[in-house]
Parts: C-alpha cells; sequence; structure tokens
C-alpha cells in the first residue's frame, strides 16, 4: 500500500483526492496539507478519512510513514516542494508545469540524479484520456505509417478571470502547455520550431495583462512531422477537444466526448448533444488512471509515464511560443535555455 500525502488543497488537489480514494487501488492518502486550510476544506478532506491535515506542507515532507508526494499547490511552489520532497526520500507527482523557468526545472532533474531510485511523475493528465491514448497506440501500432501532420483542436468553454492570467504565466503555459505536450505524445516527437499567430478576440482586458485569448500554432517536430493547435479561450458550445494524425499509411482522429451519443433527427433538423463542460467533466478518468499507472511505477519499480524531460520540454515549448508572439517569428527550441 502506497501512502500519499497531497499538498495543496484547491481544486487539482481535490480531484486526486477524490480519484484515489474511489478508484485508486494499492494507494491511501494518508495527509493533506494547505497554509489556507479552512473549516470546509478540512471538512472536505475528512469526508475522505483523512486524519493528517496540516496548514504547514512541511509536516508532510517529515512524515516517515509517508512514501510519496502529490504536489498540488500554486505553480511557483511547485520545484522547491518537489526538491525538498525527492531529498526526503519520497517519489513525487508534480502538477504541471513543474516551474515556468526552464532553468529551475533543470534542479528538480539534479535533484533526481542523485536519487536515481525516486519516481517523478508530471501531471500532463490527457495522455491518459481515452480518446488520445487511442490515437498513439494506432500510431504506436504502424495503422497511419509515418506520422505527417497533427492537428489539435483545443478551446474552453469561457475564459478564466483576467487577474488570473498574471499568476498563471498566460495561454502558452497554463492552457496550451497541455497542446504542446499532446503534440510530443501523439508524434512521440519533441519539438524543434515553433511559429504563432495570436490575437485577442474572447476578452480585452486579456490583452490589458499582456496575454492573448486566440492562437494558431505551427510546429516542426523533430520526427519531420508538422503540428498544427488552434486555441480559442471561449467555444460556446463548450469544451471543444479533438485531435487528428495523419500519416503515411492513414488517418486517425477522435471527437468530442458528450453526454450521450443520441442524435435527434425530426422535421426541426438533426441535433446531438453538446460537449462536456470543462476539464473536469472531460477528463475525470485520466486523472484516476495517471494515478494509478504513478502509484504502479511506484510499487514496482517501473519507469513513469510522464518524466522530467515532458516537464521541460513543454515549458521550453511555452517560453518559444510566448517568444515568436513578441518578436513575429519563428523560434527554434535551440534558442530557449
Amino acid at each position: 500500500m502506497l501512502n500519499i500525502g497531497i499538498i495543496g488543497a484547491g481544486r487539482i488537489g481535490k480531484v486526486h483526492l477524490e480519484s484515489i480514494s474511489y478508484h485508486v487501488k494499492n494507494a491511501k492518502v494518508v495527509a493533506v496539507a494547505d497554509p489556507f486550510m479552512n473549516d470546509e476544506t478540512r471538512a472536505f478532506i475528512e469526508g475522505f478519512g483523512v486524519e493528517k491535515i496540516y496548514s504547514d506542507y512541511k509536516k508532510i515532507i517529515d512524515d516517515s510513514e509517508i512514501d510519496a508526494v502529490l504536489v498540488c499547490s500554486s505553480t511557483d511552489t511547485h520545484a522547491d516542494i518537489s526538491i525538498e520532497a525527492i531529498n526526503a526520500g519520497k517519489h513525487v507527482f508534480c502538477e504541471k508545469p513543474v516551474d515556468h523557468s526552464v532553468a529551475k526545472i533543470q534542479e528538480v532533474a539534479k535533484a533526481l540524479e542523485a536519487h536515481p531510485k525516486t519516481k517523478f511523475q508530471v501531471g500532463f493528465n490527457r495522455r491518459f484520456d481515452h480518446n488520445f491514448a487511442a490515437i498513439r497506440k494506432a500510431y504506436d501500432n504502424g495503422a497511419i505509417g509515418e506520422a505527417h501532420i497533427l492537428k489539435i483542436t483545443s478551446r474552453d468553454p469561457e475564459p478564466p478571470n483576467p487577474a488570473y492570467i498574471k499568476v498563471s504565466g498566460g495561454i502558452f503555459l497554463d492552457m496550451t502547455i497541455h497542446d504542446f505536450d499532446m503534440a510530443c505524445f501523439l508524434t512521440n516527437s519533441d519539438v524543434e520550431e515553433i511559429y504563432v499567430n495570436s490575437a485577442v478576440l474572447v476578452d480585452p482586458a486579456i490583452g490589458d495583462q499582456g496575454d492573448v485569448d486566440t492562437a494558431i500554432i505551427t510546429m516542426k517536430m523533430s520526427n519531420g512531422a508538422l503540428a498544427v493547435i488552434d486555441n480559442s479561450r471561449r467555444a460556446a458550445y463548450g469544451y471543444d477537444q479533438r485531435a487528428e494524425l495523419f500519416g503515411s499509411k492513414g488517418m486517425v482522429a477522435t471527437s468530442n466526448d458528450t453526454l450521450s451519443s443520441a442524435v435527434i433527427s425530426n422535421e426541426n433538423g438533426v441535433t446531438a448533444e453538446k460537449p462536456l463542460f470543462f476539464f473536469l467533466e472531460r477528463y475525470m478518468e485520466s486523472f484516476s488512471e495517471e494515478m494509478r499507472q504513478f502509484v504502479d511505477a511506484c510499487e514496482n519499480d517501473k519507469d513513469v509515464a510522464v518524466g522530467i524531460h515532458a516537464g521541460i520540454q513543454s515549458v521550453k515549448i511555452g517560453l518559444a511560443a510566448k517568444k515568436s508572439v513578441e518578436e513575429h517569428r519563428p523560434v527554434l527550441l535551440s534558442e530557449i535555455q
């Protein structure tokens, strides 16, 4: 049984607490820490039978009974807490991004080099989604041949509060970072070069924060494939999450998940369900699956599914995307140090 401590009891911390408690065998959340712990959050945590509830995360780091730590705190703390946990002999699952600084993530990588038995997984849950996993499986099985063109559509149902932009790192390090990781995952390749066309079409307040809310991104992958991502912070019809991989022998594509597959046809037209509303509805099962695989890696000394390399690459791509917007040109990933 893997004893887990969760650091950070916000939205994503609660998601992991719920998914582990209900859907993950051989693991138990024994402690949760959050500096902003209140009565409501404490009651929620106690509802899952967790007895150790702290405001100081260091009590989890110092607890010899805890085998693994989930870092679900604010992004600016991810790297430092991860390093503390690694040095304390804990396995670590760290939510994305590990940090907004490549140098800081490399400090985590250095700590891992000193603890080769420690498992470190980055929280890119979309790799564990049934649709995207099916695309990768078709590619790995040779069903579509060599990868030529990847198309990813990723559009949120509504924009975030503009104040959130200040702490999120902007669209490329917050929203699109998942799509950058998807591009690498689905083509089994790193990104070599990126170019971004972007605009503020959803909310002028986002532009006032120095960010964009709409983007078309083109990338050259290291294996020769070309990738296109289209992003919007607002899709009136719901959470739009689709992908298509075209290859030398064929194509594999996935559609949105909906509440049901029912289609109504009558004199008024043909109608179907809208996509599931947002990421909790759309990707809840993927959160459980990524945790099952993390626990399996820790318990059985296997390689993690998403390691520190993916954590570094996704942030480098995000920083290159920002540079492309600022300088109105293609940017090589080798330019990002």
